[in-house]
């Protein structure tokens, strides 16, 4: 039998037999109306489980608004999801490992044929001595003299044809939210913070549209009490668990195991956690990882697969 259609099948069982129900499971994106996440990619740095990954779409009234993440095969899995690049007013890069960024010039290739030419926010962490902040790694990639991609220069320049990214980096000494797109009146606004992911800059993203609130944890390993706050009460919470509960080492200080995410879910007091990012090593005995998730966390947890669709509907207290 087809491997993928095994692993398919068997993650519709578990989630029938064990994961509570989403708050509204709405089976295909985009809902014409009203805000969805779309999980495009689920998967980790290993091209060893059909899954893309890590990338995320907010679907706001029937349009692609925000692009969280764009690991391998977002590309992809943008096209499947029927998004359109004329739509983005935003792209959050959570940090610069290549499961989380590499097809981002692949999108910005695939978006120079859509005509747009308003201007796209793109927001990403500042850097360290070993990874490179937002701006040096748009430079590297577009810069018109010596980047990677140089043919698309215009992007960063905002001559020809191309629209103009604004980049916004995270500053990693900044101790509260930074505000990257939008205000307090805006329809769609969106904060950013630094979260620990070992010695990599990474950030996370509280998305607020309207009444919804959507965060995205990004790779953390769970060690930073502020990010609680940071998620606290969101309708929507996405975590990632690449390890299992005995993770040590350098897996540790990089990802938050299994009880550790429940935890975080449960302090915050989300509406619904997404478990998202997984690997082998988190697969292997998912019913006892997600066990561990609900023993700290009682609201609803489902486990992503690549295209999953949740549709929020704002729970007022």
């Amino acid at each position: 039998m087809n491997t993928h259609l095994v692993r398919h099948l068997g993650i519709f069982l578990l989630t029938l037999g064990f994961f509570v129900p989403a708050l509204s499971l709405a089976g295909q994106c985009p809902p014409v109306s009203g805000v969805a996440v779309q999980v495009l990619g689920t998967g980790g740095p290993i091209a060893d489980d059909g899954r893309a990954s890590a990338a995320y779409l907010i679907w706001v009234d029937g349009k692609s608004r925000v692009l969280i993440d764009a690991g391998g095969g977002a590309f992809l899995r943008f096209a499947e999801a029927e998004a359109d690049f004329r739509h983005l007013d935003f792209v959050g890069l959570s940090h610069f490992h290549a499961d989380h960024s590499v097809d981002f010039p692949a999108l910005l290739k695939s978006g120079s044929f859509s005509h747009r030419s308003e201007p796209l926010t793109v927001a990403g962490p500042d850097g360290s001595d070993l990874f490179p902040g937002l701006n040096q790694f748009l430079a590297s990639l577009l810069g018109p003299d010596s980047g990677a991609f140089a043919y698309l220069g215009a992007y960063l320049t905002g001559t020809g044809r191309l629209p103009r990214l604004s980049a916004i980096e995270v500053d990693s000494e900044n101790t509260v939210p930074q505000v990257v797109f939008g205000d307090d009146d805006s329809p769609i606004q969106i904060e950013a913070m630094h979260v620990p992911h070992g010695i990599v800059p990474a950030i996370a993203f509280r998305v607020r549209i309207g009444a919804e609130v959507i965060v995205f944890a990004s790779d953390q390993n769970g060690n930073r009490q502020e990010f609680v706050e940071f998620a606290r009460n969101a309708g929507l919470l996405v975590m990632h668990m690449p390890v299992p509960e005995d993770v040590t080492g350098i897996g540790r200080r990089l990802h938050a195991p299994p009880s550790v995410i429940g935890t975080i879910a449960n302090d915050a007091n989300v509406k619904m956690l997404v478990i998202s990012h997984l690997m082998e090593r988190s697969l292997r005995d998912l019913e006892r990882s997600v066990g561990l998730v609900k023993s700290k966390f009682s609201g609803p947890v489902d486990v992503a697969d690549d295209l999953s669709c949740y549709k929020l509907e704002n729970q007022e207290e």
